[in-house]
């Protein structure tokens, strides 16, 4: 679905967001920015650009969750992974996705179930793919800003992306504000919103997304001693990975 503006899709996450919940507690590190309440945990990937004005001034505890996922749509993009963990602390919960009929992978993460073979595959960050990806696909292209030896520059992705049938994007593209776009370029492709930061949002599937993989924090305790000592590694042995989608849900 073409977005009527630009913030279209981040109102209706923010939109969503009981009213009553409070945050108790933030934290950030290198790597993750987290948001607690007192029932629920929520992180997105840090990144530190501090350079733009901020939407909120002050201490953040104490605030409405849903007065911080505002921020999403701050362009200090530090900030901003401040409002995507506030929408992720509401969304990524356990019990929201057995409301929803989550489904829960056990192999291939983002990839379950999806027909590779043959297949022109673009990946946006430096998700972690599976062997099988790379064994099924015709070819796989991963588009970075920071790219490393074999990668395209993120640059490429306009000449790109279109090329694909299917697009896995990280959803740390929420927070730099590339996701829109990213997403008008791949509306011919099976498109893929993966990674910590995604939030599971049955309604992100109105906006030309076929599948969303997210992580539930289930270990709280663990993943703020990895935020607070930079411990390295991904995140997912302190919780549990979802994929709602099209061929998932609904």
């Amino acid at each position: 679905m073409p977005m009527k503006n630009f913030f279209e899709l981040y109102d209706a996450l923010i939109d969503g967001i009981s009213s009553d919940a409070v945050v108790a507690d933030t934290l950030m590190g290198q790597c993750w920015t987290a948001v607690e309440t007192g029932e629920h945990f929520g992180m997105a990937m840090t990144t530190p650009v501090d350079t733009a004005p901020r939407m909120l001034a002050g201490d953040y505890t104490g605030r409405s969750l849903k007065e911080l996922a505002q921020t999403a749509k701050s362009w200090n993009l530090t900030e901003a992974g401040f409002g995507m963990a506030a929408i992720n602390a509401f969304y990524n919960t356990p019990e929201r996705l057995e409301e929803l009929n989550a489904y829960e992978p056990f192999e291939h993460y983002c990839t379950e179930g999806v027909d590779l073979q043959g297949k022109h595959i673009g990946v946006v960050g430096h998700l972690n793919m599976p062997q099988s990806v790379y064994e099924q696909a015709a070819s796989v292209r991963i588009l970075e800003r920071s790219p490393r030896p074999g990668d395209y520059p993120d640059s490429a992705c306009d000449w790109l992306i279109p090329q694909c049938d299917v697009i896995i994007i990280t959803a740390s593209t929420l927070v730099n504000k590339t996701l829109p776009h990213l997403l008008e370029l791949s509306k011919d492709a099976y498109t893929i919103l993966a990674g910590p930061s995604c939030p599971m949002c049955p309604g992100l599937l109105d906006f030309g997304i076929d599948r969303i993989a997210g992580l539930v924090i289930t270990d709280r305790e663990g993943m703020k001693d990895k935020i607070r000592n930079e411990i390295p590694g991904p995140p997912y042995p302190m919780g549990k990975p979802f994929l709602l989608g099209r061929d998932r849900h609904g």
